[in-house]
């Protein structure tokens, strides 16, 4: 078995979101609480409401990218794939295709299956290049039936 994901992934899907979540929910929380009727010169129910709604949108926007990350390690016969809670393993007949988007400085692979999963039908995963090119450079029969760069 051989990890083909970033050792970043750890960092941003659990230590960024934990992070941002908790300081900017304090601080929404804080704000709520304080009894005043301006902060600096922008009204108090306005500030109140552009904090609220900074919180929600950043929540939703790490919901939708960091949130959905998963470390995979892939071995001959299957795809490994965890959310760091719950580890769960694939058949690699039931990989329809990896697809990878090069994004520059990092690489988003998508892992797309023939049948619904336990993260359903696709998950992805910040690759980590190298391992990701050793592991398919073993493995020429698996690349051909499922690699796919974009």
């Amino acid at each position: 078995m051989q990890q083909v994901s970033s050792n970043l992934t750890l960092i941003l899907k659990i230590f960024i979101p934990t992070f941002w979540l908790t300081f900017f929910g304090a601080f929404t929380i804080a704000v709520f609480l304080v009894d005043t009727s301006y902060f600096g010169n922008i009204p108090a129910f306005l500030f109140r409401v552009g904090t609220a709604l900074f919180y929600l949108i950043g929540a939703g926007i790490l919901y939708l990218t960091l949130l959905r990350l998963k470390r995979v390690e892939m071995s001959e016969e299957f795809v490994y794939a965890t959310n760091y809670f719950r580890s769960y393993r694939y058949p690699w007949h039931n990989v329809d295709r990896l697809r990878e988007k090069d994004w520059g400085i990092f690489s988003i692979v998508t892992v797309a299956l023939h049948q619904p999963g336990h993260f359903g039908r696709k998950f992805i995963f910040l690759a980590s290049r190298k391992r990701l090119q050793e592991f398919f450079l073993q493995h020429p029969a698996l690349a051909e039936k499922v690699w796919n760069v974009e």
